[in-house]
């Protein structure tokens, strides 16, 4: 189901482990993310009003659901990055790593270990520091 994106001091808040009983968060987070593909390349549950460490973001014409995400390894490389936010107006600069690995849980509970770079590890950085009550 789509959901409205939240845009209130509710977004600073850390998220709590997800379990199996909130799938449904994810499969309506997937859904608003596709909703808003136009203006939108990665959402985290807060966005939706979900306190849960659940993340969706485009790999190109996939969409990739991480239950609660963890980065467990960075590249010493980085750079700075002018990023946008649903939640937030305009635009602001903050650092990202070029290189990532992310301990995950798919829509299964099946647990994974992956490495991102580039585009779609900017994006990671992004929504997992608002699991963590980060927003740029």
């Amino acid at each position: 189901m789509i959901k409205q994106i939240i845009k209130d001091i509710f977004i600073f808040k850390k998220a709590e482990l997800a379990t199996k009983d909130d799938l449904q968060t994810a499969i309506d987070l997937t859904d608003t993310l596709r909703a808003n593909s136009e203006i939108c390349v990665g959402m985290a549950a807060n966005m939706i009003g979900v306190n849960k460490r659940i993340i969706a973001f485009w790999v190109g014409p996939i969409v990739m659901t991480m239950i609660n995400p963890v980065i467990v390894k960075k590249s010493k490389e980085n750079y700075e990055a002018d990023e946008g936010c649903l939640s937030l107006p305009g635009t602001r600069k903050t650092t990202r790593y070029q290189e990532i690995e992310v301990e995950y849980y798919d829509m299964n509970f099946n647990k994974h270990r992956r490495s991102y770079s580039g585009f779609p590890a900017q994006i990671i950085q992004h929504e997992i520091d608002h699991c963590d009550g980060i927003v740029i």
